[in-house]
């Protein structure tokens, strides 16, 4: 990844890798890396979050006035973040409180 995202951003898209990778693991039974489809999701949400117009005022995607996911893929996320999201206290406690914290920030 360039460093030429703003960190906010690299942090969020390093906590939904994480959030895939443990919804991959548990729902598809992929042990080492991601399947496909799962990667196909992260790249448009990696891309979304770099293209986000409110970069460094972003607010939470549920929040936002510009829903710039499509149907099926907002949908796919959700999914994601209701599996995964109570796991990454116990897989990636620091990632997870840091997202927290943010969401909180943000409001």
């Amino acid at each position: 990844m360039p460093g030429d995202k703003p960190p906010h951003i690299r942090t969020h898209v390093k906590t939904l890798e994480a959030m895939i990778r443990i919804y991959c693991r548990g729902r598809h039974r992929k042990r080492s890396g991601i399947c496909p489809e799962c990667s196909v999701l992260l790249e448009y949400a990696a891309k979304r979050l770099e293209t986000c117009p409110f970069q460094e005022k972003k607010p939470r995607c549920s929040k936002c006035p510009v829903h710039c996911y499509k149907p099926d893929m907002r949908a796919r996320i959700i999914d994601v973040m209701r599996y995964a999201g109570p796991r990454m206290l116990y897989r990636h406690p620091f990632l997870a409180a840091g997202h927290y914290l943010g969401e909180l920030r943000r409001g």
